[in-house]
């Protein structure tokens, strides 16, 4: 985990890449799965779709409405929302799967090829951020923020 937590000091000061959510179904949490321009060479498009996919399959899981979706909340308006002190709703837990498969995708695939990528969580779930480690960032000379050197929209 060291490794991982250097790389997040160092993710401030690299390019990025961001990829964007999809809306062309709605607003559910859905990221598009084409590999950016940038990452060519990189990683290959098929494995980037995949991991893509199946954080979209987490993130759909964790919004579906099932009975166990109704019965938590029906629990939770029956205790003053007491209850949730006590336990995990499904889509806290679908978040922190989402969060776990992140970590162990960074380590099995982006940290290798010298990637970080980011859990969309941290970003409002408005992008995932992809850090290119080996890349620094370009200074502009703008007065632009460094949060925004150097980035690339997808």
């Amino acid at each position: 985990m060291d490794d991982l937590q250097q790389m997040r000091l160092t993710s401030s000061s690299c390019a990025k890449v961001f990829i964007q959510r999809d809306y062309s179904e709605g607003v559910g949490v859905k990221f598009e799965t084409k590999l950016p321009n940038e990452l060519q060479g990189k990683i290959d498009s098929t494995e980037f779709e995949n991991v893509i996919n199946n954080i979209n399959s987490i993130y759909a899981e964790a919004e579906s409405l099932s009975p166990r979706t109704y019965l938590e909340n029906c629990f939770a308006c029956l205790t003053a929302y007491l209850i949730l002190i006590c336990m995990q709703t499904n889509y806290e837990k679908n978040v922190k799967r989402a969060s776990e498969y992140i970590v162990t995708e960074n380590d099995r695939l982006f940290i290798p090829r010298g990637l970080l990528m980011v859990d969309p969580m941290e970003r409002g779930l408005r992008c995932i951020e992809i850090c290119m480690i080996n890349e620094p960032a370009v200074n502009t000379g703008s007065s632009a923020s460094s949060n925004n050197r150097n980035s690339k929209v997808i």
